[in-house]
């Protein structure tokens, strides 16, 4: 048996099957649909019981948060930076909308990128409040100061103040604190107690999201991207949590901890809340309704006397998946944009295709100048991978003759091949383990063109305005189908007639499945084609001249 052409035929089967369940799952949609909620406004989230934070027993005024006890629709307002517009609501002082000044919605629409929103395809808000006996909690009615506002030219920050009523002489007011050029804005109680006897609140930060995926799916490469709550501490690094576990009550993760943070991921996008290193928190991830899920942290406001005040602060980021900006904000941040189990290998390579782009100024050509570097890297392996192929075309008409002489006697066929094989100096698996070697590299770079924010509407040149997305002419896809059928033509062909009607169907296969595949994905396929194709076709020209066959 032709063990070379056998493990080449199982590598393309692999590869196809990966590539079919990926469209498929692509297009089974973006699963579960979005759960209506009353008056567009969440209001059902309840705060569970926790222990206390670096202690024992429950915290001090927990219990079941009241029902909708607001105006059916709360006023809001609206706060305007240089890259982000945000909503407030009355009702708790909720973030309950937040776009994106400089990130634009899917496909070609001109509109802004929205990532929470009560009222939209998800249901998806921040909320957070204060836990103890008659202090305010995202169900309170804050009082707003006012309408909308904007970030004022030259001015680096933007503050917000909304006052909740007070009750037995404490005063809270949720403060918001916006920047300019940042995606973080701050979040925090001031607290004056004006009661006769000191309190001891604790701060809640959670979003509330419904379970269905985003509508940005890679969806192609062999999985989809991942949607749902992500925690992470130093102690068990960087865990997701999948929606499904949380209806079973099975999801694990850290509860306490005196690191870490808390997120909603989605693909190219997340919000996180940022507790401040070396304080007691607390994690939490529960369902809600019926395909409605809050997740989020409880902090400590420590002990506020009669007469005095207090405070406590969180973060939160509401942004791209930007690593470079996410790795200084948080230790670890960085890993949601998760590429998987290659992560090891994404991360140098898409550092390498940052560099290129910093020289170039064009993620499209820096596509192009990172193939050419992987190429240079494992040329040595390709190398040896088609003058294997070289030699095995050279003598294939040997091989043939073998096969028509001793076919009847498969060990003695066997015998006989392995005999040419020493002869003629070929190693039958020559061609293919470099191929093997370097799968692992390019499923790597697979997960960082899908999954790097950098490429979403990033335009390359001509008619590629988005190298996230399909190419509208299907241009790349039907040179990526020819420089396939080269490359076939150019290695040996099977003796086994089904196996070369399956190599020659498999360009066609597959240029049917890149039809889909993101501009970049089949960008850097064709390159790396074209470039295989010269290195195979130069090779294989010295193999049949007699030159660099080993003779």
């Amino acid at each position: 048996m032709d063990t070379q052409r056998l493990i080449l035929a199982v590598v393309f089967s692999v590869s196809l099957m990966m590539v079919w369940q990926g469209w498929q799952k692509h297009q089974q949609g973006a699963g579960p649909q979005s759960v209506a909620v009353a008056n567009g406004v969440p209001g059902k989230a309840e705060i569970p019981t926790l222990a206390s934070p670096g202690g024992s027993g429950a915290v001090p005024g927990v219990a079941a948060v009241p029902g909708n006890t607001t105006a059916v629709a709360a006023p809001r307002m609206t706060v305007t930076t240089d890259v982000l517009k945000a909503d407030i609501s009355a009702e708790g002082g909720n973030l309950v909308r937040v776009e994106f000044m400089k990130h634009k919605a899917a496909g070609n629409s001109s509109d802004n990128f929205v990532l929470l929103d009560a009222a939209g395809p998800h249901d998806y808000v921040a909320q957070s409040g204060l836990i103890g006996t008659g202090l305010p909690n995202h169900k309170t009615l804050f009082q707003l100061p006012g309408g909308d506002v904007s970030l004022a030219e030259g001015k680096g920050e933007l503050q917000i103040r909304l006052k909740a009523p007070a009750t037995d002489g404490v005063v809270v007011e949720k403060v918001f604190t916006f920047h300019r050029g940042s995606y973080l804005v701050d979040v925090s109680y001031a607290i004056q107690n004006g009661g006769p006897a000191a309190i001891a609140p604790f701060g809640y930060f959670q979003f509330l999201r419904d379970g269905a995926s985003s509508e940005e799916e890679a969806g192609f490469g062999g999985s989809r991207s991942f949607t749902g709550p992500a925690v992470y501490t130093e102690a068990e690094k960087y865990e997701n949590i999948e929606f499904s576990a949380i209806d079973k009550g099975s999801a694990k993760f850290p509860h306490k901890a005196l690191d870490g943070w808390v997120a909603m991921v989605q693909h190219y996008f997340v919000a996180a809340w940022l507790p401040k290193p070396g304080v007691d928190r607390e994690y939490f991830a529960r369902k809600v309704s019926e395909k409605l899920y809050a997740v989020g942290t409880v902090v400590p406001a420590g002990s506020v006397a009669s007469g005095a005040s207090g405070n406590v602060t969180m973060q939160l980021y509401v942004g791209p998946q930007d690593q470079n900006k996410l790795k200084t904000l948080a230790p670890g941040l960085d890993l949601v944009a998760n590429y998987g189990w290659l992560t090891v290998i994404a991360l140098p390579l898409f550092w390498v295709l940052q560099v290129v782009e910093s020289l170039v100024g064009n993620w499209g050509w820096a596509i192009i100048g990172l193939t050419v570097l992987i190429k240079l890297v494992f040329f040595p392996l390709s190398a040896a991978s088609y003058k294997s192929m070289a030699r095995m075309k050279v003598v294939t008409p040997k091989m043939q003759k073998l096969k028509e002489q001793f076919g009847h006697d498969k060990a003695r066929l066997n015998q006989e091949m392995m005999e040419l094989y020493k002869k003629e100096k070929i190693n039958p698996l020559g061609g293919c383990l470099p191929i093997l070697v370097q799968i692992p590299v390019f499923i790597a770079l697979y997960s960082v063109l899908l999954g790097a924010v950098e490429m979403r509407h990033a335009p390359w040149v001509f008619w590629i305005h988005d190298l996230s997305a399909k190419d509208p002419f299907y241009v790349l896809p039907l040179i990526m189908g020819v420089s396939m059928l080269v490359q076939t033509k150019l290695n040996p062909t099977p003796p086994d007639p089904v196996q070369a009607k399956v190599m020659l169907i498999m360009p066609i296969v597959f240029t049917g499945m890149f039809l889909f595949f993101p501009s970049g994905l089949v960008l850097y396929w064709v390159v790396n084609n074209l470039l295989s194709i010269a290195q195979q076709w130069h090779i294989t020209r010295l193999a049949e001249s007699g030159s660099g066959t080993g003779h």
